[in-house]
């Protein structure tokens, strides 16, 4: 799987964003173990809380087809920043995705490559809920 395909999807799926209050169409590509790709794109919600954001979109779709072998996740956003994943979505890739390489994308189509353990240091994972009798 070529790294432009995986872009290409990003950006498509933040066409398909659903986001009229912030105005922030994000869109993420994720590419299973098999080379297939998974897209999610932001879905906003006149209660701010029920919005879900495009990776993990892309990551609980991905989950629900029976899928858990990933190997990239690229972020698009149109803007020149790059723009990395919010705190939620650093936990959700962390618990679902861990060591996935993350590419985020800006819309010059530059990469910034990183990692969950890069973006969430220090995580709180699985292995925290042990019990430590």
């Amino acid at each position: 799987m070529k790294e432009k395909e995986l872009i290409d999807q990003a950006i498509a799926a933040s066409k398909m964003a659903y986001a009229p209050y912030s105005k922030f169409y994000v869109g993420a590509a994720l590419q299973l173990e098999n080379g297939e790709i998974i897209m999610g794109c932001n879905v906003e919600n006149a209660s701010y809380g029920l919005s879900n954001c495009a990776e993990r979109t892309a990551l609980f779709t991905a989950i629900a087809s029976g899928h858990n072998k990933f190997t990239k996740l690229a972020v698009y956003v149109d803007r020149e920043a790059f723009t990395a994943p919010c705190g939620a979505c650093r936990q959700v890739i962390h618990e679902l995705a861990p060591g996935i390489e993350i590419l985020l994308i800006n819309n010059r189509r530059e990469i910034k490559r990183t990692s969950d353990q890069e973006l969430l240091p220090l995580s709180f994972g699985s292995a925290d809920l042990e019990n430590n009798d």
